[in-house]
């Protein structure tokens, strides 16, 4: 009945068997035949052919989520067997969003491959709903997030910890009285801003000034309506957006006031229209973790990156 499972999930991806028979390197017909056979062992159609695309029966979504599982078997045990060649061998999924997959997570890359050449890794560069869904169904291994999941579903190791920063144009009217708390690029590099005497910034001071911020269901956003409820402050939100870079190239267009991540203030130049301000203590700070699936089997090349790059989470 799984016989063929392969056509069938090209298929369920592509949405189009001709774009399917491209990719698997087969004729439309032979695709096609091939579709109805399995239809045929099965007993129910899997694709309804009425629709543009293609879509999923009720009987063809069941037969994905097996074949998924199957997949995830094969690939549990490949990379199983792929241990016994100490890593001569082998493959690494890792995911992020866009601001970890652009700028953090390529050195970490590189510095894995100069050590282990020979392991094949892929970088896959999604949002972090669509990357714990991968990672549950064991399409990728690790992925690198801000975000507390469900420890009942995944596992975590610590990278290190990240602070936000409030980002703003420096031709705002409130830049004239906020100047005395002005953070530079190069104290948030090296840590200088956690000087006692680097004070917070009065947050009330931008309370007219338009928001830039993220969905509510982002890690940054929820942290910056607290901080700013904690205030006093009921933002007015010019922009919702869906990744943190983007936020800040806003900011640098002059549209608005973003919270930012010393990870991202790290990687970009530095600008003499964008100035960085330090935020109360309670909510700025959190852990950028390495999130894989719980209880499922670390392969050697996990075990090697996250040796390389991680600390030990803290029982608790």
């Amino acid at each position: 009945m799984f016989r063929g499972m392969e056509y069938v999930y090209a298929v369920y991806q592509e949405k189009s068997i001709s774009r399917a028979a491209e990719r698997l390197c087969i004729s439309q017909p032979s695709l096609s035949a091939n579709i109805k056979r399995i239809e045929g062992k099965v007993g129910y159609p899997l694709f309804d052919r009425s629709t543009k695309p293609l879509s999923l029966t009720e009987c063809g979504e069941k037969y994905i989520q097996s074949i998924e599982k199957i997949m995830a078997v094969e690939n549990e045990f490949a990379d199983y067997v792929n241990d016994w060649g100490e890593l001569k061998t082998g493959r690494l999924v890792l995911g992020g969003s866009s601001l970890f997959a652009s700028w953090v997570l390529p050195g970490l890359i590189g510095r894995f491959s100069a050590r282990y050449p020979k392991v094949h890794v892929e970088l896959v560069e999604e949002s972090t709903a669509e990357l714990a869904r991968l990672l549950q169904q064991g399409r990728i291994d690790m992925m690198l997030d801000n975000c507390k999941l469900d420890p009942k579903l995944f596992d975590h190791a610590i990278y290190r910890e990240e602070t936000l920063f409030l980002a703003v144009p420096y031709k705002f009217p409130a830049i004239r009285e906020a100047s005395p708390y002005i953070v530079s690029r190069e104290m948030i590099v090296t840590g200088g801003w956690k000087d006692e005497s680097v004070k917070p910034v009065p947050l009330e001071l931008f309370a007219r000034e338009p928001f830039v911020m993220l969905k509510p269901e982002n890690d940054t956003r929820k942290r910056a309506v607290e901080i700013l409820q904690t205030a006093g402050i009921t933002p007015d939100i010019s922009l919702e957006l869906d990744q943190q870079l983007t936020s800040y190239h806003v900011v640098c267009s002059g549209l608005g006031v973003a919270f930012v991540s010393d990870t991202l203030i790290r990687e970009v130049p530095a600008r003499p229209d964008v100035v960085y301000f330090k935020l109360p203590e309670a909510r700025r700070s959190r852990r950028l973790r390495f999130y894989w699936k719980a209880g499922r089997y670390r392969t050697r090349a996990m075990e090697e990156f996250l040796k390389h790059t991680t600390t030990p989470a803290p029982q608790t």
